[in-house]
């Protein structure tokens, strides 16, 4: 049989070849994420804001995380990438078998690490820029609504009970987010074995991504119209007591929220299985985040359904069933999430014999 011989060179040169191409695809797809976050007029008003506190706006944040991201990507493909083809370049592969037979779209199947790579490029060029925006925002409103806290120095009951009104409330809010986006928004941008956050596997059913993507902009504006959803991140409450506490729970209900993305680190995002995670208060449900956040929402709606239920049951039940049609979204979620992470292995299964409640402890 004939030998076949590889010089080192060679060997090089290919790995050299790989590494340029993967950096390329990286580089590609990261331009278009940024350019169409950039210019594209449903994301104006985020990137319209800005802080008294930072000096540079949501827009020039984003411009110069992009610029850091590509000499990161640079530095990585110099002295950090391996042999594998990034997962960039497999979404690339993946596009290309698919614009070769357009009209054959449906019946083609893809390698599974090339459809792995394209959900994934997918799922960050969404997320990744708009939890950046996110991140922004939430530390812009933490820093003003702080220093103005600082300097009010609240010294009497009735000062204290202002300060709460004006930035107290706000502040806290915005703080508890600040976590949870901050996890997220780091959880999109760095994926690495020594994180033991590799992403498994995407969920690639439609109804999965519909009811994600339906709670972020631009596809929760259309949601918004269908089921309404105005309400008040900081409903106002005549009673005083009663106005302490229904925030106050707000903030406690949204802290256990938080909790749950600090329970996942780095693990933290959506529609993918990165490991399972039964810690915090994956304990004692599997969606503590969901329940929580709804549960705040729905004490939020409370003046407006108060209100309306003066006016008409036709207003109340408007009202009511906004809340419904939000808290079904992420049941549906909810529900999807399951259904992805027990396709991928028996992990979850095996979690689901330890925590066997969906929303509720003891009951569902």
């Amino acid at each position: 049989m004939r030998e076949v011989s590889v010089s080192y060179e060679d060997g090089q040169q290919d790995l050299g070849w790989l590494r340029a191409r993967s950096l390329l695809a990286s580089l590609a797809f990261t331009t278009i994420a940024f350019l169409v976050y950039r210019y594209s007029p449903h994301t104006l008003r985020l990137r319209g804001t800005t802080h008294s506190a930072l000096p540079f706006s949501a827009d020039q944040f984003l411009v110069w995380v992009y610029g850091l991201y590509v000499v990161l990507l640079l530095a990585h493909a110099r002295w950090f990438a391996d042999a594998q083809p990034s997962r960039a370049l497999l979404a690339l592969r993946a596009l290309r078998r698919l614009l070769q037979a357009p009209l054959a779209f449906t019946r083609i199947v893809l390698p599974h690490d090339e459809r792995l790579g394209l959900l994934i490029t997918l799922l960050k060029m969404f997320f990744a820029p708009l939890m950046l925006l996110s991140l922004y925002g939430a530390v812009g409103s933490v820093l003003n609504n702080g220093i103005a806290l600082v300097r009010y120095a609240p010294t009497s009951a009735e000062a204290l009970f202002y300060a709460f009104n004006s930035h107290g409330f706000t502040f806290l809010f915005q703080l508890i987010l600040l976590v949870d986006v901050g996890l997220f928004t780091f959880g999109y941008l760095v994926e690495h074995p020594s994180l033991r956050n590799e992403i498994r596997s995407v969920d690639a059913t439609l109804v999965g991504w519909v009811a994600a993507i339906a709670c972020y902009p631009p596809f929760n504006g259309i949601t918004v119209k269908i089921l309404g959803g105005n309400v008040n991140d900081f409903p106002q409450f005549s009673n005083p007591s009663v106005h302490l506490l229904i925030n106050g729970m707000i903030l406690a209900l949204m802290a256990v929220y938080a909790s749950a993305s600090v329970a996942l680190k780095w693990k933290a995002s959506n529609l993918t299985h990165r490991g399972i995670v039964a810690s915090g208060p994956y304990r004692y449900v599997r969606h503590p985040a969901y329940v929580t956040k709804n549960l705040a929402w729905w004490l939020a709606t409370l003046p407006a359904l108060s209100v309306a239920c003066t006016q008409s049951w036709w207003a109340a039940f408007l009202i009511f069933g906004s809340s419904a049609g939000w808290a079904a979204i992420y049941v549906l979620r909810a529900l999807t999430e399951e259904d992805h992470l027990r396709s991928v292995d028996d992990e979850y299964d095996r979690y689901c014999d330890v925590v066997r409640y969906r929303f509720i402890p003891g009951i569902y």
